[in-house]
């Protein structure tokens, strides 16, 4: 692990998602979550999305953003910081997608969710062709699915943004990766939030179209692709084997790579160094979108 992330990383707990109690638990202690302060930028607040506005736009493109979780926790105000700074940093406009849960609400609620959040932001861009899909984790692996949903319906977005997504249901039926301390999220969590979301077990032959984002066979056609994911991240291996198949297929896709970083760190050390040279990195990528 990088140096700067190791004190950090200490306090990192292993969440007891697995347990009803602590599901709830976690749950809650999301919901407690205070919005975030940032200057320059308006903040509107509706059930279904939070919309972050930069008082002084320099740019038509709209991020789509969707949050992470494992599919099992988490809500849009977890990543109000996030999406302010950057509708303040590029002069953009962030809408940030509320989804059901599971197990509570399978596959695929929160895909047809976050793709009412896409219509709404479309439909009131200040440019619709002009609109980026982006999540973290479990919110990039719905925002990779939603962005072949949308391929296939003819609504292409202008790119895809994905912080570590989560991809691939097969990780986490790979029993050998239990017993590695992977920090953030682990592959217990990991099974536990595919089988929460799919309703069978990670792994299984046969699972919903588009609910598993690295089962699609044909990429082609697909946007232009940022990824970015450190390489002791559970999911590093499926992150850079759907940037290399992207590359096949022919979609313009960058992958960076980081070194010594465990899973979701620029969330959970933001103020790092190590996380802000990363944030600029991928916010530079995303500003030449426009």
């Amino acid at each position: 692990m990088a140096p700067e992330l190791r004190g950090k990383a200490r306090w990192l707990p292993r969440l007891p998602l697995e347990r009803a109690w602590g599901l709830r638990l976690v749950r809650w202690a999301t919901t407690r979550t205070r919005p975030a302060v940032t200057a320059d930028v308006d903040v509107e607040v509706t059930p279904r999305w939070r919309i972050y506005r930069p008082r002084e736009p320099r740019s038509d493109l709209t991020l789509l953003w969707i949050h992470g979780g494992g599919l099992v926790i988490g809500s849009a105000v977890q990543d109000d910081r996030f999406c302010a700074e950057t509708a303040r940093e590029l002069g953009i406009t962030v809408v940030s997608a509320e989804y059901r849960l599971a197990p509570e609400s399978r596959y695929p609620a929160a895909l047809d969710d976050c793709h009412a959040a896409w219509t709404w932001a479309r439909d009131h861009a200040a440019d619709p062709g002009g609109v980026v899909v982006g999540g973290q984790s479990a919110g990039a692996g719905l925002a990779a699915a939603l962005v072949q949903r949308l391929r296939d319906l003819g609504q292409e977005p202008l790119a895809q943004w994905l912080f570590c997504p989560m991809l691939d249901d097969r990780t986490a039926a790979r029993r050998d990766l239990d017993a590695r301390r992977h920090r953030g999220w682990d592959n217990r969590l990991n099974r536990f939030g595919w089988r929460a979301y799919l309703g069978v077990e990670p792994g299984a032959e046969v699972v919903p179209h588009y609910a598993v984002p690295a089962r699609r066979e044909d990429l082609a056609g697909l946007p232009p692709t940022w990824i970015g994911v450190g390489d002791i991240d559970l999911f590093h291996d499926e992150d850079a084997e759907y940037a290399r198949r992207l590359r096949a297929a022919g979609v313009d896709t960058t992958i960076h790579v980081v070194p010594g970083a465990p899973h979701g760190f620029e969330a959970w050390a933001p103020d790092t160094d190590f996380a802000r040279v990363y944030l600029a990195t991928a916010r530079e990528w995303l500003s030449r979108r426009g």
